[in-house]
């Protein structure tokens, strides 16, 4: 018999977390699990793409504490009405919620927390997620099991208090088929941004948030473009526009006028990604950046700086940076496009390295075990 696991996330707009799970949903749901969903926030880019999955999605609106009443009556209904054999916590908020469920559930389901991001400065987070983190160690001993997404995430929380005895990490896995090698993308892409079909394109797809680290990406193209002439700089992801106040500098800036193209959110990432010749992260606190995984599926070879898991993720396969050094950066992106012989062995070998360890198929099936045996478990490293 299918378990029935009950996944309590932060929210469902576009990110890197909500896509996995989005990902992991699409690969258990009617094989291995039957699933409901419930995001304390109201409706984002991923619902529609859940419930068309056929799970059932509640949103509690939980955007304005006043709001908080309402939302612990809404999610034990909820959860007495799904009746779960697991209850799934995704990211911070949404495990704290889990913990919530189950008290208010009448029933003996086990507890799972999914912790989807490294801990390198508290001081960095908001001062209400900061109370959230200090809450979820405190409590983290009551969960059955704790799901990271990164050996280093795991290292740095259990540093900080969260439990050690119960946790195991899962990597992110990739879809190979949605990501992979596309030639045609490659032109198509360099047509619709009206460049020459050998332009040079370096991208960073990744939401608007401090963590992210768009402004060393944007002082690295200004770094390069001085040397470079036909290197383009594209950036994809919410809140990554003109209208964004942190990026109308850049683009009134005479070597970046013409070469910096920003996208906002698109829902058209694969395409985009397969006609980058280099993929980028500069971020400084992500766990396993997403993009750089997708990049590497798509025989991109990456250029990311040095936080989370991106050295074990990239290998030999990419070029690691010290994070916030955009001269680094720079450089890196220099000798990568200066050498394509060793650009193109490197991508071939970035997409064999996530076809062989971090394919979709691998995280699904740890996922898949880990809700219907529990016996099975084993705490501790990825093996």
């Amino acid at each position: 018999m299918r378990a029935r696991v009950l996944f309590v996330t932060t929210g469902l707009h576009t990110g890197g977390a909500e896509k996995q799970l989005f990902l992991l949903l699409s690969h258990l749901h009617k094989e291995e699990i039957e699933a409901g969903v419930v995001s304390l926030l109201s409706p984002g880019s991923m619902s529609s793409r859940i419930s068309a999955l056929g799970i059932p999605v509640w949103h509690l609106g939980m955007e304005s504490p006043l709001r908080l009443p309402q939302a612990v009556w809404r999610l034990a209904r909820i959860t007495h009405r799904f009746r779960p054999g697991v209850i799934q916590g995704w990211m911070y908020h949404g495990n704290l919620a889990a913990m919530l469920a189950k008290t208010l559930s009448s029933r003996r389901a086990r507890m799972i927390w999914g912790i989807r991001q490294s801990l390198y400065d508290l001081k960095r987070e908001k001062v209400v997620t900061r109370g959230v983190i200090r809450m979820g160690a405190h409590l983290s001993k009551h969960a059955d099991t704790l799901v990271f997404n990164s050996q280093t995430a795991r290292v740095q929380h259990e540093s900080f208090g969260f439990g050690s005895n119960n946790s195991l990490v899962i990597d992110n896995g990739f879809d190979t088929e949605l990501f992979r090698p596309d030639e045609d993308a490659r032109s198509r892409v360099r047509k619709e941004l009206g460049l020459r079909p050998d332009a040079k394109l370096i991208g960073k797809i990744a939401r608007y948030h401090p963590m992210k680290g768009h402004q060393v990406f944007l002082k690295a193209a200004m770094d390069l473009a001085e040397r470079i002439p036909d290197v383009h700089f594209v950036l994809v992801g919410r809140g990554v526009d003109a209208d964004n106040q942190v990026f109308a500098p850049w683009l009134r800036r005479p070597m970046l006028a013409d070469r910096l193209h920003l996208l906002g959110e698109r829902t058209d990432i694969p395409r985009l990604t397969a006609a980058l010749d280099i993929a980028s992260s500069s971020s400084w606190g992500e766990a396993f950046p997403n993009t750089i995984g997708e990049a590497m599926s798509c025989a991109v070879p990456c250029v990311a700086t040095d936080v989370g898991d991106v050295k074990r993720i990239v290998g030999k396969a990419g070029v690691v940076v010290p994070a916030g050094d955009e001269k680094a950066l720079a450089v890196a992106w220099e000798s990568l496009l200066l050498n394509d012989e060793e650009r193109h062995s490197m991508g071939k070998a970035a997409r064999s390295r996530v076809m062989d360890k971090f394919s979709l198929d691998r995280a699904a099936r740890r996922y898949g075990e880990l809700y219907t045996n529990s016996e099975q478990v084993t705490f501790g490293e990825q093996k």
